[in-house]
C-alpha cells in the first residue's frame, strides 16, 4: 500500500491520490498566492536604480539632470499601467504575464548592453525608451498577479495587497543577495540579473495565475498571518545580512549561502499552500465524495433567513429591474455615478472628485518618495559615504518598504473592520511621516541618512497598498485592472516635476557653483558631481512641503468617505457568496 499523508482533519492522501491532489494544489487559490509572491519578488527591480544608476552615469558620461531624466522615464514606465489594465480586460492573465516578461528582458538587456559597451553608445532618448519599457513590465506583473489575488480574496483585499506589495518591497534586497552570489560585486551585472530573473519567474508561473471562484475559508486570516510571519522572517534576515555586509567582508561562498537561505524562505509559502489544500482535500472527501467543490457551512441564522425568504424567481430578478429602468445616454451615465463601493465605469471613476483628490495626494506623496529613492545613491555620494554604505541605504529602503506595505495592509484592514476608521486617514498619517524623512536629508546630521532611508522606505511602501485598496473600495472591482493602474498615473507626473524639474536642476546648480569656486567650468569635467550637505538642502525642503500639502489634501477625502467606511463595505461580497452557496445546494438536491 502506498504511503499516506495526514492532514489536520484526520484524513490522508493515499498513493493513488497523489497526482490528483498535486493537480488540485497547482490549480488552487493558495498556489496562486504563492506564485504571485514569487512574481512580486521580481517586480520591484525599479527600486534598484539607486545602485546601478551610478554605472549608467559614469559609463555614458551623463550629468545629474540627464540621469534624473532617465529616472523619470523609469518612474513613468513603472507607474503608467493603463495599457496593461486595458489588455487584462480583454485577454487572459497568462497573456498579460508573457507580455510583461518579454518587455522586462528587452528593456533591461539593452541597458546592460549599453553600459557594458557591447553596443554603440545609445542616445539619451534611446536609453529613456529602454528603461521605460523595462520598468513598464512590472505593471503587467502587478496586473496579472495582484489584481487576480484581490479578486480571489475580496474580503481580505487590504491584507492581500499588503502582502503582495510587501514582497515587491523586499525584491530589491532579494535581488541584491542573488546578484552578489551569482556575479560578485559587479554592479553592471546587476542590470543583467534584473533583465532575466523577473522574466523567468513570470514564464514559469504563467499558467497558474488566474481568477478562481471564491469559496470562503473560515481560517483565511490565519493563513494570511502565516504568510506574514514567513515574510517578516525573510525581511529580518535580509536586514541582518545588509548590516553585516556593511561591517564584514564576505567571501563569495558566504554570499552563496545567504542567497540559498533567501531562496528557501521564498518557498516556505508553498508548504503553507500545500497544507491548506490538503485540509480542503480531506474536507471535500468528508462532505461529499462525488463532488470536487467545497461548500462552506452556513450559520443557522443565515439558513433560516433563506428558507423564510421568497422564491428566487420572485426576489432575484435583475433582468426585470433593468428593463424597468429608463435607458440613459453615454454622457449621462458618466455623471450619473453609483454609490461608493458599487462598480463604477472607468470614466465615472476617473471623472469623480474622489479620484481627483487621490490623484493630487498621490502626485505629492509618491512623487516626492520616488524622487528620494532615485537620488539615494547621489545623496550618499554627496555626503561622503562609501559605495558599500550607499548600497546599504538602498537595501534599507527596500526592506522598510516591505514593512510599510505589510503594516499598512494589515493595520488599516484591522482598524477599518474593527473600529470603522477610514483607510484614507491612515494615508494622511503616512504622508506626514514621509515629511520627516525628507527633512532629515535636507538638514542631515551624522547618521541621519540611515534614519531617513528607513522612514522614506516605510512611508513609500505604505502608500501603495493604501492607494490600491482605497480605489477598490470606492470604485468596485469590475474594472479594477484598469482603475488601479490609472490611480498611480500621478506618481510619474509628480516624479517628473519634483525629480527632473526641481531636484535635478537644483543639484546641478549647486555642482556648477562648486566648480566655479575651483575655477572650473562644466566642460572641464565629464561627470557633474556635487559634494556637501548643501547639494540637496533646498530640493528636499521643497519635497517636504509638497508632501505636507498632499497630507492636507488627503484630509478632504477622509471627510468625504467617513460615513462610507462606517458601514459594512464587504457585505455585498458575503451576500454574493451566500447566493452562490444556495445555488450549489439546489444543484446537489
Amino acid at each position: 500500500m502506498g504511503a499516506a499523508t495526514k492532514s489536520s482533519y484526520g484524513g490522508c492522501i493515499k498513493g493513488s491520490e497523489i497526482l490528483p491532489f498535486a493537480g488540485q494544489v497547482v490549480q488552487g487559490r493558495w498556489f496562486t498566492v504563492f506564485a504571485s509572491f514569487l512574481i512580486m519578488t521580481g517586480a520591484g527591480a525599479t527600486y534598484l536604480f539607486g545602485i546601478y544608476s551610478k554605472q549608467i552615469k559614469a559609463s555614458l558620461g551623463y550629468d545629474q539632470t540627464t540621469l534624473n531624466l532617465i529616472g523619470f522615464f523609469k518612474d513613468l514606465g513603472a507607474n503608467v499601467g493603463v495599457l496593461s489594465g486595458l489588455i487584462a480586460e480583454v485577454t487572459p492573465t497568462w497573456f498579460v504575464l508573457l507580455i510583461g516578461s518579454a518587455m522586462n528582458f528587452t528593456g533591461y538587456f539593452m541597458i546592460w548592453l549599453a553600459v557594458t559597451e557591447r553596443i554603440a553608445k545609445p542616445k539619451v532618448w534611446q536609453m529613456c525608451i529602454y528603461i521605460c519599457i523595462g520598468a513598464n513590465s512590472q505593471n503587467f506583473a502587478n496586473t496579472g498577479a495582484l489584481v487576480t489575488c484581490v479578486k480571489n480574496f475580496p474580503e481580505g483585499r487590504g491584507i492581500m495587497l499588503g502582502l503582495l506589495k510587501g514582497f515587491v518591497g523586499l525584491s530589491g534586497a532579494v535581488m541584491t543577495q542573488l546578484y552578489l552570489a551569482i556575479y560578485g560585486s559587479d554592479a553592471k551585472s546587476l542590470i543583467l540579473l534584473v533583465a532575466w530573473f523577473p522574466a523567468a519567474l513570470s514564464v514559469v508561473f504563467v499558467y497558474t495565475i488566474r481568477t478562481i471562484k471564491v469559496v470562503r475559508n473560515a481560517n483565511e486570516v490565519n493563513v494570511f498571518y502565516n504568510f506574514l510571519y514567513v515574510s517578516i522572517a525573510l525581511a529580518i534576515f535580509l536586514m541582518v545580512m545588509t548590516l553585516l555586509e556593511k561591517t564584514i567582508t564576505f567571501s563569495h561562498g558566504a554570499y552563496i549561502t545567504s542567497a540559498t537561505v533567501v531562496c528557501f524562505a521564498l518557498f516556505v509559502p508553498l508548504l503553507i499552500a500545500i497544507k491548506e489544500e490538503l485540509d480542503l482535500w480531506n474536507l471535500k472527501k468528508q462532505h461529499d465524495h462525488s463532488t470536487t467543490e467545497v461548500t462552506v457551512e452556513e450559520p443557522p441564522a443565515i439558513r433560516a433567513k433563506q428558507v423564510a425568504s421568497p422564491s428566487p424567481s420572485h426576489s432575484l430578478s435583475p433582468y426585470k429591474d433593468q428593463q424597468k429602468k429608463p435607458e440613459t445616454g453615454c454622457f449621462e451615465k458618466i455623471f450619473d455615478k453609483p454609490e461608493r463601493g458599487e462598480d463604477y465605469t472607468i470614466l465615472q471613476a476617473l471623472l469623480s472628485i474622489d479620484m481627483l483628490i487621490l490623484f493630487s495626494a498621490t502626485l505629492c506623496g509618491l512623487g516626492s518618495s520616488l524622487t528620494a529613492v532615485d537620488n539615494l545613491g547621489q545623496i550618499g555620494e554627496s555626503l561622503g559615504y562609501p559605495t558599500k554604505t550607499i548600497s546599504t541605504f538602498v537595501s534599507l529602503v527596500s526592506i522598510w518598504n516591505y514593512f510599510g506595505r505589510v503594516f499598512s495592509g494589515f493595520v488599516s484592514e484591522t482598524l477599518m473592520v474593527k473600529y470603522k476608521i477610514p483607510r484614507t486617514l491612515m494615508m494622511t498619517f503616512v504622508l506626514l511621516l514621509s515629511c520627516i524623512g525628507h527633512l532629515l536629508i535636507a538638514f542631515p546630521a551624522p547618521g541621519a541618512v540611515y534614519v531617513a532611508s528607513i522612514i522614506i522606505g516605510f512611508s513609500f511602501g505604505a502608500q501603495l497598498p493604501l492607494l490600491f485598496a482605497i480605489i477598490s473600495e470606492l470604485f468596485g472591482l469590475k474594472y479594477y485592472s484598469t482603475l488601479f493602474n490609472c490611480g498611480q498615473l500621478a506618481s510619474p507626473l509628480g516624479s517628473y516635476i519634483l525629480n527632473v524639474k526641481v531636484t535635478g536642476l537644483l543639484y546641478d546648480r549647486e555642482a556648477i557653483k562648486d566648480l566655479a569656486k575651483k575655477g572650473l567650468t562644466r566642460s572641464s569635467v565629464k561627470e557633474l558631481t556635487c559634494v556637501g550637505p548643501h547639494c540637496y538642502r533646498i530640493s528636499f525642503s521643497i519635497l517636504a512641503a509638497a508632501t505636507f500639502f498632499g497630507a492636507l489634501v488627503s484630509l478632504i477625502l477622509v471627510a468625504r468617505t467617513r460615513e462610507f467606511y462606517k458601514g459594512d463595505i464587504y457585505k455585498k461580497f458575503r451576500d454574493e457568496e451566500t447566493v452562490t452557496e444556495t445555488d450549489t445546494e439546489k444543484q446537489r438536491a
